[in-house]
This record gives structure tokens, sequence and C-alpha cells, in this order.
């Protein structure tokens, strides 16, 4: 079922989209868009019997700890990488005068 488009197709959808186009950029989306075609019916050819149908990639593997809140936060270890700190407060630059 291989689908390709032709420079007057590309052409007869901007006109119908109103939007301006010569026929040597027709000719290139047309070539674009027919190999992209064809990638989609190669896809199509791929067997997916008893693949269920995925929302989420984070659903089905990340696993994820639970969320309780704990007080072992180490300001020193912190504020030791960061590039100026003062009585226990990192230093940003000055944006706004």
């Amino acid at each position: 079922m291989s689908a390709t488009l032709s420079c007057e197709d590309i052409l007869a959808v901007a006109k119908l989209s109103r939007l301006s186009m010569d026929e040597k950029l027709a000719g290139d989306y047309a070539k674009d868009i027919s190999k992209i075609l064809s990638m989609m019916d190669i896809l199509n050819g791929v067997n997916t019997d008893g693949v269920e149908p995925l929302a989420n990639i984070h659903a089905s593997c990340q696993t994820l700890r639970q969320d309780i809140p704990t007080n072992n936060i180490d300001r020193t270890a912190n504020q030791s990488v960061a590039p100026s700190v003062q009585d226990g407060l990192y230093l940003v630059p000055q944006v706004i005068e």
C-alpha cells in the first residue's frame, strides 16, 4: 500500500491552505512525505499481537520510592559545592538594580 504524493498533490493542499509554494519546494515536500509514508507502511507490517498499548513509558518501567518526609538534609555538604555561601544562605548575583 505504498502511498506516494506528487508535486501536484502538495501544490493543491498548499492552495487550499492558502500557502504560497513554488514547484521545487513542493517537489521536495512530496519526496520527503512519501518517504515518511513508506516508513509508516513498514511499521504497519510489524506484528503487534499480544502487545498492550502504552500510554506513558514511565508507568511501566519507573519504580518510585515512597514520598516520606525526612530531616536528613546535610546543609554543609550541599553548600560545599555552591559558588558562594554566607551565613548558611546561597548568594546569587544581583540582577536588578
